[in-house]
């Protein structure tokens, strides 16, 4: 498939994980990728597989390195069709508000929440001007309901979801789709972090009784930011395995 064949595609987070699975479908299927992540290549980020895109360190809240990042990546590739934000952290687990440190807080609205207003607002003046464009964050089923003991990770993902509703109707009549894909738990590094009892209660949630898989969620994401998602814009798609009820 070339689906996006000539399409220039940005993914913040790409490095492992969700957003890696998501790098890698879109480059088979046509795309020129660069990837925004802030992990160093020495570390664990998954290498791309002569697959061809390119890798910049960016931390996402540091909204000056940011912009001057995209604003390389549009003058060297001369468009921008394709943002995909996978990045984010989860913050404490297993924690009750009361030893839930505002520290901890703050930190993880800081990459889930601020980060992906500053990578929004990055990428929109060159889709503005090409007057189309995709913006595809991913968000989560814990915005949705609330996970006990990660008011942190909860609250900056229902946040990001009223981001991508607004913006969505902001620029609704235009080329450009702004949406949300909300997976339950999907198997990642990310997780590894999780605390067990965290894991095993967000699993019990899910109706097919598994977690999601990373190929799983980047073929729905590529549909969304395809030329055939072109009357979809301020959604939020489900992934969830059957746990989401709304």
């Amino acid at each position: 498939m070339e689906r996006f064949k000539n399409q220039v595609a940005l993914v913040v987070g790409g490095a492992r994980g969700i957003g890696y699975a998501i790098a890698q479908r879109l480059a088979v299927e046509g795309a020129k990728v660069s990837v925004l992540d802030i992990l160093q290549k020495d570390e664990d980020a998954q290498t791309p597989e002569n697959l061809g895109y390119s890798t910049f360190t960016v931390d996402i809240t540091d909204k000056v390195h940011l912009e001057q990042t995209v604003k390389k990546v549009i003058e060297r590739d001369g468009r921008l069709d394709i943002l995909i934000n996978s990045a984010g952290i989860l913050g404490s687990t297993a924690t009750k508000i009361q030893n839930y440190t505002l520290d901890d807080f703050q930190k993880v609205l800081n990459v889930n929440l601020i980060g992906a207003f500053n990578v929004t607002k990055a990428v929109l003046t060159q889709m503005t001007k090409q007057d189309y464009g995709r913006i595809l964050h991913i968000v989560s089923i814990a915005g949705k309901e609330g996970n006990p003991g990660m008011v942190g990770y909860s609250a900056s993902k229902a946040g990001l979801m009223g981001l991508v509703k607004g913006v969505g109707k902001e620029y609704a009549d235009t080329g450009i789709t702004v949406n949300g894909l909300a997976p339950a738990v999907i198997a990642t590094p990310m997780n590894e972090d999780t605390a067990p009892e965290m894991l095993e209660y967000m699993t019990s949630k899910i109706p097919m009784r598994r977690l999601g898989t990373v190929e799983e969620v980047a073929a729905l994401a590529c549909w969304i930011v395809s030329k055939e998602a072109s009357f979809n814009t301020g959604f939020i798609f489900d992934l969830s395995g059957g746990r989401a009820t709304y």
